[in-house]
């Protein structure tokens, strides 16, 4: 079985976007990083916040994306609402009619 820091982010990301498991997989970082015993013991001076750092800055990055997409879809469903009540306005669908444009230069009509 191998052992991938590539496999366990993927992981991570995954479960976090779970709604079932967020709140376990955030509570669980926390509870990570405030406890002393972990991968690189915290009383190590730099090494022990090493692994800490690290944890917090994935907690943050994905905890922002799913932030901003959260904002997103509600801005979505906005233009999706519009959208929606405009085209309840209008008539029907079938009054829609494609043309084709074309364009006449003044000299073409000069000559006929």
């Amino acid at each position: 079985m191998s052992f991938s820091i590539q496999s366990l982010y993927t992981w991570y990301r995954n479960t976090i976007r779970n709604p079932k498991y967020r709140w376990w997989i955030i509570l669980g970082t926390l509870a990570y990083v405030l406890s002393p015993f972990d991968i690189s013991p915290d009383f190590l001076p730099i090494v022990g916040q090493i692994d800490d750092i690290a944890l917090v800055t994935i907690l943050v990055a994905e905890v922002s994306q799913m932030v901003i997409d959260f904002m997103k879809l509600g801005k979505d469903k906005d233009v999706a609402v519009v959208s929606n009540i405009n085209s309840q306005d209008s008539t029907t669908a079938e009054s829609i009619a494609d043309v084709d444009v074309v364009s006449v230069s003044m000299k073409q009509e000069e000559k006929k």
